[in-house]
This record gives structure tokens, C-alpha cells and sequence, in this order.
């Protein structure tokens, strides 16, 4: 599709304007763009490694391909009702009303592949009462560092930033606390972190919608949140209060990830409705919110949490690892087209990129 004529004089209006078209629920505000005779650098408020050469070939096809078309990411600061944390741009929850339905690996593998896509992430494990990320990133006996005896140091692995009660109190004696020091070990863990410069924070909540985990959703700035769930039933109806406490609080769903979707046999392909079927996508026309990835059962997930390893960096081609990028891709995508970029960051914008933080 043609949006202008061809050598016409190229500025920021068009370059946006073409983007907008492309992505057509975001605000063409959003995309920062600078040219300098026929070098355009754009900077995009969402990640999108795996796609950007069809992108940036349609710009060549749009605009003309004498242009040299270059990216780089521009994740905007998004509003929130609670001071930011230092250096956190944004925080997503990773919430299940019910345990046993894969959050923990849907919030890790969604971090991973928000950072395959481009962006800086780090991982929150708020699972007070059955920490599993440091398992899943092989990091179960570290230990963060903390110099000043103020802040710690999060653990570093697969290119990710975390910090987890599983590094600071062995797992049978979380399991016992009340729910007061449950939420001040939280808040402990969110503010008594040095985090560095990081695009999107992935909080693993708690399962379930009780009062330890309307009270740590309080607590926390949270940009938005993903819900995860399969697709009998009981976990739906879960779910579905998950849901409806995001929307007490005024957080928005950004999507739905439904996991043990389906069981495809290895030989003939033959899959298989384990645990019913479309049970994500009733949720999603009930709740008008979208379905970020059916996830199918499969024993490699639970091979490489268990190993500690990264399915989606060491296989980055594996089905299950693109089901995740662009689960990830759209994430980011709908955070930009639901939520409204923090007033203080967008009145001071002018010319410079001031939600950069570095």
C-alpha cells in the first residue's frame, strides 16, 4: 500500500504516519523518529526483533527504498497510581487464580522472550510461598550481594535481571510465614534492589485471589498484567476472578495465555484435547481481552525449567519459542495501544527521548 507519492520529501509526520498504519492501534506519537538526509532511526515504544525486516521492508516499499531504515527501542514510561520504582520502567504481573497452571514458566519464558525481542527485563519472583525461578534459571544457590548492606544485587542469567525469596530463605521456611511478612518480604525484595535501566519488570505473583495477593497488587506499581490459565473448567472460572480483581484495582489484562492448550503427538502429530478445549477463548470474548499464546503440553518446557536452561535462547526456532516471542511481541504491542504514557514523562517530552532513563 502506497501512502505517498514516490520522491516526495520525507519527514517525521510521514515516517509516523506510515507506522501508525502498520501497527494500526498505537499512536503515532509513540514512534520517535530522526532523519538525517536518507538515514531514518525510529525508535519503537514496543520490541519486535523477529519482525522488523518485513517492517522495514514495507517502510522501503512505502518510502523508498534509497532510505535506510534503523531501530532501535524507545519504551515509553506508562502511567501508574504508585511512585516507580528506580530505573523500572514498567512492571507486569504474571497472575493465575489457581496453581498448577504453568505461571511460573509462562512469566520466565515470557521475560526470556522480551528480552530476545530487544528489550531490558528483569524478573520479580513474588511467589512467596513456592519460589521456582531461581530452579528455572539455574541459579538455586546464589546468593545476591549486597556491598552497603542496603541494597542487593539481583542475580544475573540468561541475560535476565532477578531477585526471589528463593535466594534469600530456603523454601520450607517461606512456605510457613503469615501473610504481613509475606508482603513485606515483597516489599523488601521490589525497593531494596538495585535494579539497573530495565524496559518491562515480570512480577510471578502468588496463585490465587486472596488477600495476600490483592494486598501485593496493591503494593505494587503495576503497569499491567497477563493471566494465565488451561483450559478446563475450574482453572477458567479462577481465572476469571483474577480477572475481575485486576479490574477492581484498575489494572489492565493485557492478555491471556493459555497453557496444556493441547497434546501433539511427536510421531504423527495427532493432537489431542487433554483438558477440554477453547477454554481461553470463552474468557476472552467474555472479558474482551486478548489471547496472547496457546501454549500446547509439552515435556521440553518442563525439561529446560527443570534443567535451568533457556528453551527459547537455545532453541530459539523451536515452536514452543516462537508460540513465545510473539506472545511477548503482542505484550508489548498492547501495552502501548491500552495504556497512556506517564503525564510527567509525556509533558516534558519535546524533543528529546526523556523515557529512555539512560
Amino acid at each position: 500500500m502506497k501512502f505517498f507519492k514516490k520522491g516526495s520529501m520525507l519527514d517525521t509526520e510521514k515516517v509516523q504516519k506510515v507506522l501508525a498504519n502498520i501497527f494500526s492501534m498505537v499512536n503515532s506519537e509513540l514512534f520517535h523518529v530522526d532523519i538525517i538526509g536518507n538515514e531514518v532511526a525510529i525508535g519503537l515504544p514496543f520490541v519486535m526483533d523477529s519482525v522488523w525486516p518485513s517492517v522495514e521492508k514495507q517502510l522501503q516499499e512505502t518510502l523508498g527504498s534509497h532510505h535506510k531504515f534503523t531501530k532501535h527501542y524507545n519504551i515509553p514510561i506508562f502511567d501508574v497510581k504508585k511512585p516507580i520504582v528506580p530505573n523500572v520502567k514498567n512492571i507486569i504481573a504474571v497472575s493465575s487464580g489457581k496453581g498448577g497452571v504453568g505461571k511460573s514458566a509462562s512469566a520466565l519464558n515470557l521475560a526470556i522472550a522480551l528480552k530476545q525481542e530487544g528489550a531490558r527485563v528483569g524478573i520479580l519472583d513474588a511467589d512467596i510461598y513456592g519460589p521456582s525461578i531461581p530452579i528455572m534459571l539455574g541459579k538455586q544457590d546464589a546468593s545476591p550481594e549486597s556491598p552497603d548492606n542496603k541494597l542487593m544485587y539481583p542475580i544475573q542469567s540468561h541475560g535476565l535481571v532477578s531477585n526471589s525469596i528463593g535466594y534469600l530463605v530456603k523454601n520450607e521456611h517461606a512456605s510457613i510465614w503469615r501473610g504481613p511478612m509475606a508482603s513485606k518480604a515483597l516489599n523488601q525484595l521490589l525497593n531494596e534492589t538495585q535494579w539497573p535501566i530495565l524496559d518491562y519488570l515480570i512480577v510471578d505473583m502468588p496463585p490465587g485471589t486472596g488477600d495476600i495477593q490483592l494486598t501485593m497488587c496493591q503494593q505494587l506499581p503495576l503497569t499491567a498484567a497477563v493471566v494465565v490459565t488451561t483450559p478446563q473448567d475450574i482453572a477458567l472460572s479462577d481465572a476469571g476472578k483474577g480477572i475481575a480483581m485486576f479490574d477492581k484495582l484498575d489494572i489492565p489484562v493485557l492478555g491471556m495465555l493459555e497453557n496444556m492448550s493441547y497434546f501433539e503427538c511427536e510421531n504423527c502429530h495427532h493432537r489431542t484435547n487433554i483438558f477440554a478445549t477453547k477454554g481461553a477463548q470463552k474468557l476472552s470474548k467474555k472479558y474482551a481481552i486478548p489471547i496472547l499464546a496457546e501454549v500446547p503440553l509439552n515435556a521440553i518446557i518442563r525439561e529446560y525449567a527443570d534443567a535451568g536452561k533457556s528453551l527459547i535462547d537455545e532453541l530459539p526456532d523451536h515452536d514452543i519459542s516462537i508460540l513465545y516471542k510473539q506472545a511477548a511481541m503482542d505484550l508489548t504491542i498492547n501495552l502501548c495501544e491500552q495504556t497512556k504514557v506517564m503525564p510527567a514523562a509525556a509533558n516534558i517530552a519535546g524533543s528529546i527521548e526523556v523515557t529512555r532513563l539512560d
